[in-house]
């Protein structure tokens, strides 16, 4: 027999693991470089650590053009969205911008926005706007974008 929550307290929040310490030290690194190295670099740890979600959302920050930078997002974002589940989440409820380790998929989805922007795909940039409201009613995109 399984457990039911009857809880009134509202929608459940999702709350993903903490990324691997050694793949967050080596992003720390690779950031405080400039130019083509900082991009190399944050490739290099996203090859190792291909599920580390924050490397995702940063490749995109820093890609050569609109469209790799959407990519990289959407990587993030898909990424992500295989962590929440694994994490128990069932497609919706919240995931906060206030927990440092959601903070890698809310960065690739954010990314995804702007980027879809960029490139005119007007529809996926409203979804993903709605998404973000809906994961986090408190969203501030100057928190990622300060």
């Amino acid at each position: 027999m399984s457990n039911i929550d009857l809880s009134t307290g509202g929608l459940p929040e999702t709350v993903l693991n903490q990324e691997p310490p050694d793949a967050r030290s080596r992003l720390t690194e690779a950031l405080a470089l400039d130019g083509e190295a900082r991009r190399a670099a944050i490739s290099s740890v996203v090859a190792d650590y291909p599920t580390f979600l924050d490397g995702w959302a940063r490749l995109g920050d820093f890609a050569r053009d609109h469209v790799e930078a959407y990519a990289a997002y959407r990587v993030g974002y898909h990424r992500g969205l295989d962590r929440l589940r694994q994490n128990g989440w069932r497609g919706s409820g919240y995931v906060r911008w206030d927990h440092e380790s959601n903070r890698g998929f809310l960065r690739a989805l954010h990314g995804l926005r702007r980027a879809a922007a960029e490139i005119g795909e007007r529809a996926e940039e409203e979804r993903c706007e709605i998404f973000l409201a809906q994961l986090d009613p408190g969203w501030d995109s100057s928190l990622v974008d300060g």
